[in-house]
């Protein structure tokens, strides 16, 4: 079973470009930088994102998209309440971002 996660950034308005250009690249760098504590190897199966450029205009404030796989939910669970970069990352974003939204799926499953 394969899950997808997939985040959604605003940032606030007054965030110059390098500020957003440099979280986004430390959002892509935590697939080699979350590392599982059995394995202690790299555990996050893909991952991809950047900035918004959709011509239909749903994207509401949203600027910024990026989608991960896991391999399975105890791996999601570790990156979301445990890993220690993926925590580290989230406290970065403290006063850069004013929303987001986050869809978790598993392929196929309706």
């Amino acid at each position: 079973m394969t899950l997808v996660h997939i985040v959604l950034f605003e940032f606030k308005p007054t965030i110059e470009r390098e500020a957003i250009q440099d979280a986004c690249k430390r959002m892509l760098a935590l697939r080699q930088n979350c590392i599982h504590p059995t394995s202690k190897k790299p555990y996050i199966l893909d991952s991809s994102g950047g900035r918004d450029n959709s011509p239909e205009g749903r994207q509401g404030a949203f600027t910024h998209g990026f989608v991960s796989h896991f391999a399975n939910a105890e791996d999601r669970r570790y990156y979301l309440k445990d890993d220690p970069a993926h925590l580290a990352f989230i406290k970065s974003l403290d006063g850069i971002v004013q929303n987001v939204r986050v869809v978790d799926y598993e392929p196929g499953v309706l």
